[in-house]
């Protein structure tokens, strides 16, 4: 019955992000493109912390690198974007690859700190590295094309985005139904436990930080498509809690909940731009108030693994 209300579920939002371009203003387009791109980024987060249980912090470094090189890709070379997406994500995966075979002996808060550092230093680098980046500036990308046609505003770029987060959704719920999804889960509960069952944990870590990683590079490829600039204050630590208050408060451990905790909070956070100096304070409170009264989350995939029947497939649970 569940997977029957997911489904009709999905059906509804199919229709209505069909007709919506009839309909909305350009501002309502680009609010929704770029709840798609939450959406892409929950998803990454859902795959290292939800699924793995690697408390990692660097998420809008990926998301920055992601930007920068399709921007940088886009403006020297002009070509098709789905080019620049795609190397966006291939060079955050290795990157993110790379971060977790460094992280992989630390745990818990050590390991939040380190991958925190890692963001950190992103940033400096996107502020310093004014040769590539332009600095504190702002970095001005031209439109994104696709076979000849330039993307110059908000309705040309969202069947795009809208197909591009609907491709990441479709596989990140494949890859939590595969034996991989189920070895990350394995790690996610005892590390011991998964090496009994004959599961190199150290690979699945690597390969989580690298599946995050290239869903936060696609991610930033995606928001080239739309947008034309970019400042390196808006990929600091605060989109990083930004994007974990949205799995936190959508249920770790569960697909839907990112879906549904990116679309709430993406517009809540638009929303709170008339508002900046209060906006820590709102999020504060709303978070701690999910910690008091709803520990798990509006859907939580742990909570459901439990009570699955006894013949239920586990490569099922947290979607």
């Amino acid at each position: 019955m569940k997977i029957n209300v997911d489904k009709w579920g999905l059906a509804a939002l199919a229709v209505v992000l069909a007709v919506l371009p009839f309909t909305a203003s350009g501002y309502v387009l680009y609010i929704v493109n770029l709840l798609m791109i939450y959406i892409v980024l929950a998803l990454g987060l859902h795959l290292v912390i939800g699924e793995t249980g690697q408390f990692a912090l660097s998420h809008a470094a990926f998301y920055g690198i992601g930007i920068y090189t399709a921007g940088i890709i886009n403006n020297t070379w002009h070509p098709n974007f789905v080019v620049s997406v795609l190397a966006a994500g291939v060079i955050t995966a290795v990157l993110g690859y790379l971060l977790g075979a460094l992280a992989i002996r630390m745990r818990d808060i050590y390991l939040a700190l380190s991958t925190f550092a890692f963001g950190e230093a992103m940033q400096w680098v996107f502020l310093n590295w004014t040769e590539v980046t332009n600095g504190s500036n702002g970095y001005q990308m031209s439109p994104a094309r696709f076979f000849g046609l330039e993307l110059t505003s908000d309705l040309a770029a969202y069947p795009f985005v809208i197909l591009g987060a609907a491709l990441m959704l479709w596989l990140t719920v494949r890859l939590s139904r595969s034996q991989l999804g189920a070895a990350f889960r394995a790690v996610r509960e005892s590390d011991v436990a998964a090496r009994a069952m004959g599961i190199d944990a150290n690979v699945v870590k690597r390969i989580a930080f690298m599946c995050s990683a290239a869903y936060a590079g696609v991610a930033g490829g995606l928001y080239t498509t739309f947008a034309s600039f970019i400042h390196p204050e808006s990929l600091g630590f605060w989109t990083t809690i930004l994007i974990l208050i949205m799995i936190v408060v959508g249920g770790i451990g569960s697909v839907r909940g990112a879906v549904i905790g990116a679309v709430i909070f993406g517009l809540i956070s638009e929303l709170l731009r008339q508002v900046l100096s209060f906006q820590e304070i709102i999020y504060g409170l709303i978070l701690i108030g999910f910690m008091m009264f709803a520990p798990r989350g509006l859907f939580s995939g742990r909570v459901r693994a439990r009570k699955a029947a006894p013949g239920e497939s586990a490569g099922r649970a947290g979607t």
